[in-house]
Protein backbone atom coordinates (compact mmCIF):
# COMPACT_ATOMS: atom_id res chain seq x y z
CA UNK A 1 0.00 0.00 0.00
CA UNK A 2 2.93 2.00 1.04
CA UNK A 3 4.13 1.76 -2.90
CA UNK A 4 1.43 2.32 -4.10
CA UNK A 5 0.21 5.95 -2.01
CA UNK A 6 4.17 6.94 -2.90
CA UNK A 7 3.56 6.16 -6.67
CA UNK A 8 0.60 7.62 -7.05
CA UNK A 9 1.97 10.96 -5.27
CA UNK A 10 4.65 10.91 -7.78
CA UNK A 11 2.55 10.54 -10.50
CA UNK A 12 0.45 13.06 -9.60
CA UNK A 13 3.36 15.24 -9.71
CA UNK A 14 4.17 14.67 -13.04
CA UNK A 15 0.80 15.22 -14.45
CA UNK A 16 0.56 18.28 -12.32
CA UNK A 17 3.53 20.04 -13.75
CA UNK A 18 4.10 18.43 -17.71
CA UNK A 19 0.83 17.33 -18.67
CA UNK A 20 -2.93 19.08 -16.86
CA UNK A 21 -3.25 22.91 -18.08
CA UNK A 22 -3.42 25.49 -15.15
CA UNK A 23 -6.56 26.03 -16.11
CA UNK A 24 -8.49 22.39 -14.97
CA UNK A 25 -6.50 22.65 -11.29
CA UNK A 26 -9.64 24.00 -10.22
CA UNK A 27 -11.98 21.76 -11.44
CA UNK A 28 -9.51 19.06 -9.71
CA UNK A 29 -9.88 20.79 -6.61
CA UNK A 30 -13.59 19.44 -6.95
CA UNK A 31 -13.09 16.37 -8.40
CA UNK A 32 -10.85 15.49 -4.70
CA UNK A 33 -13.14 17.10 -2.57
CA UNK A 34 -15.98 15.05 -3.94
CA UNK A 35 -13.73 12.16 -3.57
CA UNK A 36 -12.42 12.78 0.14
CA UNK A 37 -16.60 13.16 0.86
CA UNK A 38 -17.44 9.84 -0.73
CA UNK A 39 -14.81 8.03 1.12
CA UNK A 40 -15.80 9.76 4.33
CA UNK A 41 -19.25 8.81 3.76
CA UNK A 42 -18.08 5.23 2.82
CA UNK A 43 -16.06 5.31 6.47
CA UNK A 44 -19.06 6.26 7.76
CA UNK A 45 -21.76 4.02 6.50
CA UNK A 46 -19.04 1.22 7.64
CA UNK A 47 -18.66 2.66 11.35
CA UNK A 48 -22.46 2.55 11.75
CA UNK A 49 -22.70 -1.01 10.70
CA UNK A 50 -20.35 -2.09 13.14
CA UNK A 51 -22.26 -1.24 16.53
CA UNK A 52 -19.84 -3.11 18.86
CA UNK A 53 -16.96 -1.15 17.64
CA UNK A 54 -18.77 1.47 19.43
CA UNK A 55 -19.32 -0.62 22.08
CA UNK A 56 -15.56 -1.20 22.41
CA UNK A 57 -15.24 2.20 22.36
CA UNK A 58 -17.40 3.30 25.10
CA UNK A 59 -15.57 0.56 27.39
CA UNK A 60 -12.06 2.24 26.49
CA UNK A 61 -13.71 5.24 29.27
CA UNK A 62 -12.13 9.10 29.10
CA UNK A 63 -8.46 7.20 28.36
CA UNK A 64 -9.26 7.80 24.65
CA UNK A 65 -9.08 11.14 25.02
CA UNK A 66 -5.52 11.33 26.54
CA UNK A 67 -4.22 10.12 22.42
CA UNK A 68 -5.40 13.68 21.49
CA UNK A 69 -3.37 15.30 24.25
CA UNK A 70 -0.67 13.10 23.70
CA UNK A 71 0.16 13.81 20.14
CA UNK A 72 -0.84 17.51 20.70
CA UNK A 73 2.01 17.43 23.19
CA UNK A 74 4.56 15.55 20.84
CA UNK A 75 3.56 17.42 17.86
CA UNK A 76 4.51 20.68 20.10
CA UNK A 77 7.57 19.44 21.52
CA UNK A 78 9.03 18.31 18.14
CA UNK A 79 8.22 21.62 16.50
CA UNK A 80 10.13 23.36 18.97
CA UNK A 81 12.97 21.22 19.28
CA UNK A 82 13.06 21.16 15.45
CA UNK A 83 12.82 25.19 15.58
CA UNK A 84 15.72 25.57 18.04
CA UNK A 85 17.88 23.73 15.59
CA UNK A 86 17.08 25.65 12.49
CA UNK A 87 16.84 28.90 14.57
CA UNK A 88 13.14 29.51 14.85
CA UNK A 89 11.68 31.99 17.23
CA UNK A 90 10.11 29.76 19.85
CA UNK A 91 6.25 31.06 19.31
CA UNK A 92 7.25 30.95 15.12
CA UNK A 93 8.05 26.91 15.82
CA UNK A 94 5.04 26.30 18.61
CA UNK A 95 2.49 27.64 16.41
CA UNK A 96 3.74 26.19 13.64
CA UNK A 97 3.49 22.82 15.47
CA UNK A 98 -0.21 23.69 17.08
CA UNK A 99 -1.50 23.55 13.12
CA UNK A 100 -1.91 19.98 13.69
CA UNK A 101 -1.55 18.78 10.20
CA UNK A 102 -4.20 21.35 9.15
CA UNK A 103 -2.21 23.59 7.10
CA UNK A 104 -4.64 26.13 5.29
CA UNK A 105 -6.00 27.29 8.65
CA UNK A 106 -2.68 27.21 10.54
CA UNK A 107 -0.64 29.14 7.39
CA UNK A 108 -3.38 31.96 6.84
CA UNK A 109 -4.17 32.86 10.48
CA UNK A 110 -0.31 33.24 11.24
CA UNK A 111 -0.11 34.78 8.12
CA UNK A 112 -2.66 37.24 9.29
CA UNK A 113 -1.69 37.72 12.65
CA UNK A 114 2.46 37.26 12.83
CA UNK A 115 3.70 37.79 9.30
CA UNK A 116 3.36 35.96 5.65
CA UNK A 117 6.60 34.55 5.63
CA UNK A 118 6.16 32.31 8.98
CA UNK A 119 2.75 31.46 7.48
CA UNK A 120 3.82 30.18 4.02
CA UNK A 121 6.18 28.11 6.66
CA UNK A 122 3.31 26.86 8.36
CA UNK A 123 1.39 25.74 5.28
CA UNK A 124 4.42 24.13 3.90
CA UNK A 125 5.52 22.44 7.07
CA UNK A 126 1.53 21.00 7.37
CA UNK A 127 1.30 19.93 3.67
CA UNK A 128 4.26 17.56 4.44
CA UNK A 129 2.80 16.56 7.49
CA UNK A 130 0.10 15.43 5.92
CA UNK A 131 1.60 13.84 2.64
CA UNK A 132 4.32 11.25 5.01
CA UNK A 133 1.27 10.43 6.71
CA UNK A 134 -0.32 8.67 3.59
CA UNK A 135 3.53 7.40 3.00
CA UNK A 136 4.37 6.49 7.16
CA UNK A 137 1.29 4.94 8.29
CA UNK A 138 1.06 1.92 6.91
CA UNK A 139 4.77 1.30 8.03
CA UNK A 140 3.81 2.52 11.60
CA UNK A 141 0.79 -0.18 12.25
CA UNK A 142 3.15 -3.16 11.11
CA UNK A 143 6.34 -2.43 12.52
CA UNK A 144 5.28 0.15 15.81
CA UNK A 145 1.50 -0.52 16.48
CA UNK A 146 -2.07 0.56 15.35
CA UNK A 147 -2.60 2.92 18.10
CA UNK A 148 0.18 5.20 16.86
CA UNK A 149 -1.09 5.18 13.48
CA UNK A 150 -2.87 8.36 14.45
CA UNK A 151 0.09 10.26 15.58
CA UNK A 152 1.28 11.12 12.40
CA UNK A 153 -2.28 12.26 10.70
CA UNK A 154 -2.80 14.37 14.09
CA UNK A 155 -6.01 16.73 12.50
CA UNK A 156 -5.90 15.21 9.94
CA UNK A 157 -6.81 11.68 11.30
CA UNK A 158 -11.01 13.15 11.09
CA UNK A 159 -11.46 13.75 7.12
CA UNK A 160 -8.02 13.29 4.96
CA UNK A 161 -5.78 10.99 6.12
CA UNK A 162 -8.73 8.63 8.09
CA UNK A 163 -9.16 6.23 5.06
CA UNK A 164 -4.99 5.41 5.17
CA UNK A 165 -5.64 4.43 8.86
CA UNK A 166 -8.45 2.35 8.39
CA UNK A 167 -6.61 0.79 5.54
CA UNK A 168 -3.68 -0.08 7.32
CA UNK A 169 -5.65 -0.97 10.80
CA UNK A 170 -9.43 -1.95 11.55
CA UNK A 171 -12.74 -0.25 11.97
CA UNK A 172 -11.88 0.12 15.67
CA UNK A 173 -8.42 2.43 15.05
CA UNK A 174 -11.28 4.43 12.49
CA UNK A 175 -13.19 5.70 15.64
CA UNK A 176 -10.28 6.58 17.52
CA UNK A 177 -9.04 8.44 14.89
CA UNK A 178 -11.58 10.28 14.09
CA UNK A 179 -12.04 11.87 17.54
CA UNK A 180 -8.19 12.29 17.83
CA UNK A 181 -8.56 14.47 14.64
CA UNK A 182 -11.55 16.11 15.70
CA UNK A 183 -10.21 17.19 19.06
CA UNK A 184 -7.07 18.70 17.54
CA UNK A 185 -8.99 20.30 14.69
CA UNK A 186 -10.73 21.88 17.79
CA UNK A 187 -7.57 22.63 19.45
CA UNK A 188 -5.85 24.51 16.67
CA UNK A 189 -7.96 27.89 15.94
CA UNK A 190 -7.59 27.95 19.75
CA UNK A 191 -3.71 27.04 19.82
CA UNK A 192 -2.11 28.80 16.89
CA UNK A 193 -2.89 32.84 17.94
CA UNK A 194 -1.69 31.63 21.40
CA UNK A 195 1.09 30.39 20.70
CA UNK A 196 2.17 33.00 17.96
CA UNK A 197 1.50 36.17 20.07
CA UNK A 198 3.49 34.47 22.79
CA UNK A 199 6.25 36.88 23.95
CA UNK A 200 9.56 35.77 25.34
Amino acid sequence: MTWIILGAVVLGIALGHWVIPAQYIQQLDYVTTTSLYLLLLAIGIDLGRQKEVWVRLWNMGWKVLLIPVLVAVGSLAGAVVTGLFIGLPFNESSAIGAGFGWYSLSGILIAEIYNVETGTLAFMTNVARELLTFITVPLVARYIGRLSTVAPGGATTMDTTLPVVTQATDSDMAVVAFINGSILTALVPVLVPFFINIKL
